[in-house]
């Protein structure tokens, strides 16, 4: 029996950057910043997905 990839996984949050990965110069946008984007993205993409996947609560 080989393992399948499942078609439509269930989306990872994007790893959080280290404390002391931010330069501390004021840079737009910050590695913060770009985190906090990717955190939207994920939300919006684990919504999309509870919604196709009931079942997963």
């Amino acid at each position: 029996m080989t393992d399948v990839p499942d078609p439509d996984p269930m989306p990872q949050p994007p790893a959080q950057p280290d404390l002391d990965a931010c330069c501390g110069n004021g840079c737009d946008p910050c590695i913060f910043d770009l985190h906090d984007l990717a955190m939207d993205d994920y939300r919006r993409a684990l919504r999309e997905w509870r919604q196709r996947h009931p079942e997963a609560g």
